[in-house]
């Protein structure tokens, strides 16, 4: 195919607009919101200028966007040190203990803003006895802050009624915003619907951020932003490996289909330091809804079994103990997942959990007003975040309270927000841990006035919802403190026409060739995101572990993938997009391949079974903590496309 170009001879040239701010937030789920909380307290009353840009619509952004039945990181009774313990533990002993410290000593009082903003948590009273959310306010159970006792459904986790848990945040970040719009004169500083997709540098240090530039996903409109700091904090990654889903279900996954690797992609092209990106995320969910199964574990106590009726984490105990030692006394997520696919691969499964036997215990304490509450509760679960669950129940006539119901560990996910720690490598707080973590700035990134929280920031997994509003938080003051360090003007070289040009291709090249054939899906000229985003699925599917290989990978077939991710990279240049939506696709392609790539490439170096039961090297299947036990890290050179993948020390902080 020849070389494309846009001249805007076939494609209407867009508005560019050029927006200043001092402080900008790209994205708009919790940790950007938790951001945007605090930046407005330090940025406000210096008159800096603060922004936040969105993908989508912030009342349901973000990996929260349908709801939550939980908040999955509250400490209230239990110690800082135990939380690092934890998290170190599931992530299989390798984690940056200063910012999981650091994390753990403040996220607390974001659950406490919540509850404050209007959210309702499940309490006990004074005999024990649990109310949901509704109830315990019509009780006048104390708030958590003022002492109340959360319903547990784990060490870690307490219960909410979080159908509107975003739209609740959300109001919050976004009347910090308008608070900072009133007071500093700006127009605006809340854009939805804009897809940031690069990073500018500074003209004169390229080691600097100096804005960022994107296009409305509703308007035939380019954004460029000018800034002193950026945060990113633009989600994980889904999408990247081919989901189990199919056909006309595709586009159901356990994390959002919105998330397509822009954190990680921007700041590598951007050359910060990445971290981990051979760590992912493969949930055991509820089969083909991939619905939740937190709170029938550890609320309901449900237990799983094998298709033999066998609790497989008991007889695959001594088989996993031959590679992975005393991890398997740990039992992590990793461990576990690992012990049921040795199942599934024997012929032992189908996998179940019998919710059906957790309800029938509780009945026997319960009364019958008190589980059909419970019942109500179990259902809401699931109409709160995951609701295609509730339809593949009904469709298949199921009672989840009276039939056991099968579990599937789904396709691999990116992110370092869950139970996952890829991301990008940060400064830590300055006054916790050794001091090669610490470049002058908490969570600033390699890159000047670049910053990550949420999924974006590496090597600190289990913050989930809450720990990424409060990491946001973390990060908001952080930046404000840069700014005020650092007042000095920043510019980009890249001429605005340029930008357009080069943001909008796929649309030029949609409206060059589409009349070649006879059908626009099927032209010698270009390639359709969508037919793009199933080869690069295919390509990590098949050769970087994905589920057509029972998560199985090795150097031989990691080497082969890269020959075939080098043809989709070079068919990327070729994509076209006949509308703004397409475009959003294009785009997003784009950043899934960097992630993808990155992905690889650290597995590639990394010579051993790090995550057993998220994946396995068949050429290094034991853990190797001798030569292993430390952080894989890289740097992206956007001009070359190479990639340095090199080991990073851990230090253990938290005995």
């Amino acid at each position: 195919m020849e070389p494309k170009v846009n001249n805007f001879e076939f494609c209407p040239k867009p508005e560019i607009v050029v927006h200043e701010t001092d402080v900008l937030l790209i994205g708009g789920g919790m940790a950007a919101c938790g951001a945007a909380y605090e930046a407005d307290r330090w940025a406000t009353p210096q008159g800096l200028r603060v922004t936040m840009v969105d993908k989508a619509a912030t009342d349901r952004s973000g990996a929260v966007a349908m709801g939550l039945s939980a908040i999955n990181t509250y400490l209230g009774e239990n110690s800082v040190d135990d939380y690092v313990r934890y998290v170190r533990n599931d992530l299989m002993g390798i984690i940056r203990e200063d910012l999981v410290y650091d994390l753990g000593r403040v996220v607390d009082d974001s659950v406490h803003l919540f509850e404050d903003w209007g959210l309702p948590i499940w309490k006990k009273d004074a005999e024990g006895k649990s109310f949901d959310g509704a109830q315990a306010k019509k009780e006048e159970i104390p708030s958590l802050r003022d002492g109340g006792i959360p319903v547990r459904s784990g060490r870690w986790q307490l219960m909410i009624n979080g159908e509107s848990y975003k739209v609740v945040v959300a109001e919050a970040g976004k009347l910090a915003l308008e608070n900072n719009r009133k007071e500093t004169g700006v127009d605006q500083n809340l854009f939805e619907r804009v897809f940031v997709v690069k990073l500018l540098l500074d003209k004169d240090d390229p080691k600097k951020v100096a804005g960022a530039v994107g296009f409305s996903v509703r308007e035939h409109k380019l954004y460029i932003f000018k800034c002193k700091v950026a945060l990113l904090a633009a989600g994980g990654a889904v999408n990247v490996f081919k989901p189990r889903s199919t056909a006309e279900g595709q586009g159901r996954a356990w994390f959002p289909v919105w998330n397509a690797g822009s954190t990680f992609a921007m700041a590598a092209e951007a050359g910060a330091e990445m971290t981990m990106m051979e760590n992912r995320f493969v949930p055991s969910r509820f089969k083909d809804g991939y619905g939740p199964v937190g709170a029938w574990f550890l609320l309901f106590k449900a237990k799983a079994t094998n298709g033999l009726g066998e609790d497989y984490q008991v007889t695959n105990e001594e088989e996993s103990r031959k590679f992975y030692g005393k991890y398997v006394d740990s039992m992590g997520t990793c461990m576990r997942n690992h012990m049921m696919i040795l199942d599934m691969k024997a012929g032992k499964g189908p996998i179940k959990i019998h919710t059906d036997k957790a309800l029938g215990a509780l009945s026997e304490t319960m009364s019958k007003k008190e589980i059909k509450h419970l019942e109500a509760e179990a259902w809401e679960d699931f109409l709160d975040m995951t609701i295609s669950q509730a339809g593949v129940w009904a469709a298949n006539n199921m009672e989840p309270e009276n039939v056991p119901s099968e579990l599937m560990p789904s396709e691999p996910y990116l992110l370092g927000s869950h139970a996952g720690c890829a991301g990008i490598w940060t400064s830590g707080p300055g006054d916790f841990g050794p001091e090669e973590y610490y470049w002058g700035y908490n969570r600033m990134t390699t890159v000047k006035g670049l910053f990550a929280a949420g999924d974006g920031c590496g090597a600190s997994g289990h913050k989930f919802s809450s720990g990424s509003h409060a990491e946001g938080r973390l990060t908001g003051k952080a930046m404000v403190s840069y700014c005020m360090d650092n007042q000095e003007t920043v510019e980009f070289s890249e001429d605005p026409e340029e930008l357009a040009k080069e943001i909008f291709m796929p649309m030029e090249t949609y409206g060059k060739y589409s009349d070649y054939s006879t059908d626009p899906d099927i032209n010698p000229n270009y390639i359709r995101p969508a037919m793009l985003q199933q080869r690069l699925q295919k390509m990590m599917d098949e050769y970087v572990g994905g589920v057509s290989t029972w998560y199985m990978t090795s150097k031989a077939m990691l080497e082969e993938g890269f020959n075939y991710l080098q043809m989709v990279k070079e068919d990327a240049s070729h994509m076209c997009a006949e509308n703004l939506h397409e475009l959003l696709r294009a785009w997003e392609n784009f950043h899934r391949l960097l992630a993808g790539e990155a992905h690889a490439r650290h597995i590639y170096f990394r010579e051993e079974t790090r995550y057993p039961g998220y994946y396995y090297r068949g050429d290094f299947l034991p853990i190797d903590d001798e030569n292993w036990k430390c952080f894989v890290n890289s740097t992206y050179d956007k001009q070359s496309g190479e990639w340095n993948v090199f080991k990073r020390d851990y230090h253990q902080l938290i005995s």
